[in-house]
């Protein structure tokens, strides 16, 4: 499981954002709006407050997003709801989006993360649009095309694909057509018939001419079906949409309405007809855009629905005016009647203005994407207005009504405001710069808009700077000097300063800086002496290398002739020369290797047919890959791609792929790549090339066991210089530590997108132990290395394990500092500050983010606002970021005691005081919560079942509340229509039928019984599973853990027949062995198992304990060899299995388990394990329930000598050492056991039971044989006194033995009678040769005065009370308790069996009778 928290990280400027695609849900009201870029934004909108706020940026595209739909990856039937309760609900309702690349992403509503991402194969082409299914919302439509520069102007015929897409996996179900169309690009699509088989499922397209064609799956074909009797070709359609079966057609100048099914022209729009509701120059203003809107008043006529329809229809221009139709159409009249106005933008004519309308529940929502500068796509920002419908207008005094604006919203209003990363006075001269551009909407200077950003991490993998390119052509370096102080950690040079943040400008290009790259070097460079060097490619045309060191620039190239976007690293593993090489990637199509040390151009790669977009290089082998389009195109489509492989060495051409081909060959070079880098992506090192233009290669973290070769540790571990200081020292580093051993960063950084650096911090990585070093085999036996030598800034010695745990701490430290949500608690904050010495990132913009599946992010908004509804929505953050918080708080309290106070302050927060002080905060995910409760850290295990019982009663699952719990939390029912059913039979139902009613209840406990096995079995509905990298295994296993902890820990809170259902699931998922749940699940099952689990399940506990003993068989199995042997079950479940579950089992039926023990003597190998773990498992159930083991003391013994029997050898000599053990924690425990002084012999008195049936059972130890049996049945010569008694009572019977010195006699005393019996162990030779074991009478009987305190009862009754007629009331009470069972009997006598009693020989013929160590007396024989 992976627990990465994100930390975000922005710009100054809010990024970009051209509207390209909407999307909206009505439940909560979220409006998704795609960019041109690949970013999504995620809005909310509140009719309360009129403003609509951006509160999340969603990154998992890097080409511009083509369309956006609702969908439900489960479907309703999944869930025991309608799809009307499932639209209405909001549950599970995700947003499907896709981009021109291909790639295709799932974005989940209540967790904000995206479910899936996923790339489709190359043969179905550039997503265009997308269109969900109405019969089954699980899936959608999509709709692609290829499109070149050819097809556009010669009109050949256009290969097209639609596939039927799963959204729960995003993998193609159905291909409903894949060929040549006879229209042009598909630029509308509505699915005219299907059904849930998608065997009848018939589609319409449509061109930006007005062409269609009708495209049927049934028929295996596609129709030809062309409108356009007013319509040509060359006129173009800027919009097409639907409703039922009317199909409206916009354009410039008008908007035809056409019949689906009868292919026939019904209505028309005109524009020079309605020029005075527009306002503007008529000369500038045209149709834009329309779509029907949905409406519950409109209704379609009584006659055909083929040939009626009544419903409203918006139509907007280009300046974002907007009219509001009633259209209608019946008996061949068509009629259309203005109802509402929406009034244009406000913006100046020569700003560049892209509208669009989106319809959300009864509002309507204009977007706006403004420019100001042409030259500047990345000056685009968007505008959101919320218009109401809600009037009603009057046709007697106005034509129409015009829409009631309630809400607007933009992304980059008070933004810097937010940003505090500059002193006052540029903050003023920001403010001043925004003023100057009030008029436009408060847009922030061109200069300062970022074009670029990078984070460099410098050794370790630490991140120690921000660089920002800026469209101006400066580049900026934030550092954050988080580490100083002796022995601090390794970083790039830093200036020396007070203040833990820095900044460096670099001047030079006359463009925007489009890429960055920061290089450390590994050789020496000839002629000069920098260390660290910054690469910047500009619009310019030009790179510029900077001595990072100095912040003074190195060089100039200019072997580009066109803008440079990309430049590349050499990864891992890269031989010299090629080490410190880079690769630059240009506009003008060709790709150039630069030499760092020569600082010249070593190669040249030119004939590219376009701009190869995406490049990797492949150190190890010594290849580049560039993926690039084979024709140059005018539009963002799917061309026929190529794959180019160049040699580095020879600069020659290896081979050209071309189709599918160069794709599987470039995933081929991403993944060989990832498998030997640092990171585990394609792109290693310091560069600021996007991971999503890469595929995302999972688990490929570097698999580098030992510390990588010499040159590579000079570039990255070793002799960091320090400049800009007076004195320059040399500080050497530990050449082995164990976070670089490690197959995982702490922190990864990386910039999806241009002013956006994310910073991700794994868990698991950060909760590293600190061992001492120890030195590798080459090391050994030598002295001690100088590298291996720490010095401090005063030039002493540190111990390497000292500097290794100051590292952790750092780590702990920079951690919290970004993810701490600050400025919640001021009290927690100062003592943060104080005590923990955090650093508040004041002078960042800093907010939270959540990672999703390959690589995708969800990144907040800047502001407490944004970052508090990631909260409120996600319990899947809540989880995640709860739990970083609090472990990495408890690693801090064992790092450093004096951290303690905040450490544990910090942790009260996250678990119980954010929730107490937010109550609309999401509490976290308990499924989450418990996939980490058998983590490798200690600290992570603590801090997730801590989050858990804290959270508990919050966020109980659905289907577990009971309805008290329900009731109390005001959760809602109806979401199930068996609930609802369930409550009104509830209520309507009389108490005067017992017969009806015992059948009604049996009715209702099957109906929950079998949705809680739905919800137990269920995989689909989790959105965790993908934030932690889960499978459904996982999900379902977690369900499992979840209800058997709340039915152990809260049973008033669920519902009460829970845990008769879930303990079955729980058996199964013991008995599977899985090494993440096995083992929490036995814990479960061992803690419950009195309170909880032994009535469910005590007739199944003999065949649990069998199959645990089989799986400790398997555990101790021989591994499997190279012939393909099962692997041997996981052997870290045997401490669990044997330690915790096999005692709590034997407690609960110990009859049961003596009874399998034995049987396993015969049943397994002389030398099987089983053996010895049945000797564990009886000296921990000896030890814990003493007194519950005292019925069975004869079968305990028995199974002891067994295994010491001498003739079976092989289980003797794999048992006696562990048998000898149990034996004396027998003999220790039970006084009614005892060896004699040289151990051969052995008596075993029976504790309890029928005083009519005592017996003692001597043994011979070297034989391991009974040779005598001891009559203790009752007073020899006086039986009439016991008449009184029951006869078949259970009670105490021999209370404590022991042997005479010689070991010829024992002697006995019984709290039953108060009496001391003698017996005489001496036999003749023939008694020894005869196997009769006839009971032997006691030749000695001394009675015990009753003691002080002693109160003799039903169960502790005395001979002597009997004779003196002085427990009249103790016989009538048992008399009148006749009835009582036995087992009632027995559990009496066993509750108050005491094991206190002891018999010392004080001389040759006395014994010392004592209680709890207080002697009793002295009794001479």
């Amino acid at each position: 499981m992976k627990c990465r928290s994100v930390a975000c990280i922005w710009s100054g400027t809010p990024p970009p954002h051209k509207v390209t695609a909407a999307a909206v849900i009505n439940h909560p009201l979220t409006l998704y709006t795609g960019g041109s870029n690949g970013s999504i934004f995620c809005w909310s909108i509140s009719e309360s407050n009129s403003e609509i706020k951006p509160v999340a940026m969603l990154c998992g595209h890097a080409a511009p997003i083509a369309d956006l739909a609702i969908c439900y990856p489960v479907i309703a039937s999944q869930l025991g709801i309608t799809d009307q309760l499932l639209r209405t609900s909001g549950n599970s309702v995700a947003l499907v989006s896709a981009c021109t690349d291909g790639v295709l992403c799932v974005w989940s509503r209540t967790s904000a993360h995206c479910r899936r991402r996923r790339k489709l194969p190359p043969w179905v082409g550039s997503p265009s649009i997308i269109q969900t299914l109405s019969s089954n919302l699980r899936y959608v439509c999509v709709g692609c095309n290829f499109i070149d520069s050819v097809t556009l102007s010669d009109h050949v015929p256009l290969k097209c694909s639609i596939v039927v897409v799963d959204t729960y996996t995003l993998s193609i179900v159905h291909t409903i057509f894949h060929g040549n169309l006879s229209i042009g690009p598909v630029k509308y699509m509505a699915v005219v018939s299907h059904n849930e088989e998608f065997e009848n499922l018939s589609l319409l397209l449509a061109d930006s001419f007005g062409r269609t064609q009708l495209v049927s799956k049934s028929e295996g074909s596609h129709q030809d079906g062309e409108i356009g009797d007013n319509m040509i070709e060359e006129e173009h359609v800027l919009s097409i949409t639907s409703c039922r079966n009317i199909v409206a057609f916009v354009s410039k100048d008008h908007c035809v309405f056409r019949l689906l099914a009868a292919n026939i022209k019904v209505g028309e729009i005109s524009l020079t007809d309605n020029l005075f509701l527009f306002e503007g120059d008529p000369t500038q203003l045209h149709m834009l855009g329309g779509m029907f809107l949905e409406n519950d008043n409109d209704e379609i006529t009584l006659n055909n629905l083929e040939d009626a329809f009544l419903g409203s229809f918006a139509l907007w221009n280009n300046r974002g005016s907007a009219i509001v139709y009633q259209v209608s159409y019946q008996d061949g009249i068509f009629k259309c009647k203005p109802i509402y106005k929406i009034p244009a933008s406000s913006r100046p004519l020569d700003v560049s203005l892209s509208i669009c309308f989106i319809q959300l529940s009864s509002y309507l929502i204009r977007i706006e994407s403004i420019c100001f500068h042409l030259e500047e796509p990345s000056q685009w920002r968007p505008h959101v207005v919320l218009w109401s419908l809600h009037q009603q207008h009057d046709e007697s005094e106005k034509l129409y009504e015009q829409c009631k604006m309630l809400a607007v919203g933009d992304s980059f209003t008070g933004w810097v405001s937010r940003f505090n990363s500059r002193n006052q006075n540029d903050l003023l001269e920001d403010a001043n710069a925004i003023q100057a551009h009030d008029n436009r909407d408060n847009l922030v200077h061109v200069g300062q808009t970022a074009s670029s950003t990078l984070v460099i991490a410098g050794n370790l993998n630490l991140p120690y700077a921000v660089v920002y390119g800026f469209v101006n052509g400066n580049i900026e370096t934030i550092r954050f000097n988080y580490f100083q102080g002796p022995g601090s950690l390794p970083a790039s040079p830093r200036p020396d300063v007070s203040s833990h943040l820095t900044r460096q400008t670099f001047s030079g290009h006359t463009g925007a800086v489009l890429c960055l790259a920061a290089h450390h070097m590994v050789g020496p460079v000839n002629g000069y002496s920098f260390s660290h060097v910054l690469i910047s490619g500009s619009m310019d045309f030009t790179i510029r290398i900077w001595d990072l060191d100095t912040g003074h620039p190195i060089i100039v190239m200019h072997h580009h002739v066109g803008p440079i976007h990309q430049i590349i690293l050499p990864p891992a593993r890269t031989e010299r020369p090629w080490s410190d090489c880079f690769i630059s990637v240009g506009e003008d199509l060709c790709v150039a290797l630069v030499s760092l040390e020569s600082l010249r151009v070593e190669r040249m790669f030119p004939g590219h047919p376009n701009y190869p977009a995406k490049v990797v290089w492949d150190g190890g082998r010594g290849y580049i890959a560039c993926l690039c389009c084979n024709s140059s195109r005018t539009s963002d489509a799917n061309a026929i791609d190529e794959l180019y492989i160049w040699d580095v060495k020879t600069g020659a051409r290896e081979r050209v792929l071309r189709g599918t081909a160069s794709h599987s060959m470039f995933d081929h070079f991403c993944k060989s790549i990832s498998m030997n880098t640092f990171s585990g992506t394609p792109l290693d090192g310091n560069i600021s090339v996007s991971a999503l233009l890469l595929p995302v290669v999972e688990d490929c973290a570097s698999n580098f066991e030992q510390v990588p070769s010499t040159s590579s540790l000079s570039s990255r571990f070793t002799n960091i210089t320090e400049a800009n200081s007076k004195k320059t020292a040399r500080i050497a580093y530990p050449a082995t530590p164990f976070i670089l051993q490690s197959k995982k960063h702490p922190i990864k950084c990386s910039c999806p997108f241009p002013g956006i650096a994310t910073l991700s911090f794994d868990l698991a990585s950060l909760m590293f132990p600190s061992p001492k070093p120890e030195p590798t085999t080459e090391d050994s036996g030598k002295t001690l290395n100088p590298d291996h030598i720490i010095l401090d800034d005063n030039g002493t010695s540190t111990d390497p394990s000292d500097w290794i745990r100051s590292l952790e701490e750092y780590l702990i430290q920079f951690s919290l500092s970004f993810l701490h949500l600050w400025g919640v608690d001021h009290d927690l904050d100062m003592l943060l500050v104080s005590e923990m010495k955090l650093k508040r990132p004041e002078n960042f913009i800093v907010a939270s983010g959540l990672p999703g599946d390959n690589g995708s992010l969800t990144l907040t908004f800047p502001g407490s606002n944004a970052i508090l509804e990631l909260w409120k929505s996600s319990s899947e953050f809540s989880a995640m970021r709860s739990l970083t918080m609090v472990a990495l708080a408890q690693h801090m309290i064992s790092l450093s005691h004096t951290n303690s106070a905040a450490s544990s302050a910090l942790a009260a927060f996250y678990t119980r005081n954010f929730l107490d002080k937010a109550a609309d905060i999401k509490p976290p995910s308990l499924q989450l919560l418990v996939s980490f409760w058998q983590d490798e850290s200690e600290h992570v295990r603590m801090a997730a079942r801590s989050a858990f019982h804290c959270s508990a009663s919050r966020t109980i699952p659905l289907p577990l509340c009971s309805q008290k719990a329900s009731d109390h939390a005001k959760l809602i029912r109806s979401l199930s229509e068996i609930e609802e059913n369930e409550h009104e039979i509830s209520n309507t139902a009389k108490p005067s039928e017992n017969g009806s009613n015992s059948e009604l209840e049996n009715r209702i406990s099957q109906a929950e019984e079998s949705n809680l096995l739905s919800w137990l079995e269920s995989y689909e509905v989790q959105d965790w599973i993908s934030c932690v990298g889960g499978t459904s295994q996982d999900a379902m296993a977690s369900h499992i853990i979840v209800a058997a902890a709340l039915a152990i820990w809260y049973p008033s809170l669920v519902k009460s027949d829970l845990a008769s259902v879930v303990v079955h699931p729980l058996m199964k998922l013991v008995m599977a062995m899985n090494e993440k749940y096995s083992s929490t699940a036995a814990e479960l099952l061992a803690e419950g198992m009195d309170s909880t689990w032994k009535s469910c399940i005590g007739s199944e506990i003999p065949r649990l304990i069998s199959d645990i003993f089989f799986q400790v068989e398997c555990v101790s199995g021989p591994t499997p060899n190279a012939t393909g042997q099962r692997p041997t079950v996981p052997a870290s479940i045997r401490e669990i299995l044997v330690e915790t579950l096999l005692p709590s089992l034997a407690m609960a039926d110990l009859m049961a388990f003596l009874n399998v023990i034995e049987s396993q003597i015969w049943s397994t190998a002389s030398d099987s394990p089983v053996h010895l773990v049945s000797l564990m498992t009886l000296i921990r159930v000896v030890r814990g329930y003493p007194r519950n083991v005292a019925p069975y003391l004869d079968k305990v013994v028995n199974f002891i000598l067994q295994t010491m029997d001498p003739g079976n050898s092989v289980m003797r000599r794999s048992c006696l050492n562990r048998s000898k053990i149990a034996l004396k924690e027998v003999v220790r425990v039970f006084p009614m056991v005892a060896l004699n002084e040289t151990s051969t012999k052995l008596a075993v008195g029976d504790a309890v039971g029928d005083v009519n049936n005592a017996c003692i059972r001597v043994y011979d130890m070297q034989s391991v044989a009974k040779i005598k049996v001891l009559d203790a049945s009752g007073p020899p010569g006086l039986p009439p006194l016991l008449s009184g008694a029951s006869e078949n009572a259970v009670t105490t019977l021999i209370s404590t033995l022991s042997f005479s010195p010689d070991g010829e006699g024992l002697i006995a005393f019984s709290e039953n009678g108060l009496m001391i019996r003698w017996w005489s162990l001496g036999s003749v030779w023939w008694e020894k040769l005869s196997r009769n074991f006839s009971p032997v009478q006691c030749t000695k009987l001394i009675f015990v005065p009753p003691w002080e305190g002693f109160s003799p009862n039903s169960s502790r009754s005395s001979i002597m009370a009997s004779i003196t007629n002085h427990d009249k009331s103790a016989i009538s009470k048992e008399n009148a308790n006749k009835t009582t069972s036995h087992a009632d009997s027995l559990k009496l006598v066993i509750q108050n069996l005491d094991l206190s009693y002891r018999l010392e020989w004080v001389g040759d013929r006395k014994v010392l009778l004592t209680r709890h160590g207080q002697q009793l007396g002295v009794f001479p024989l």
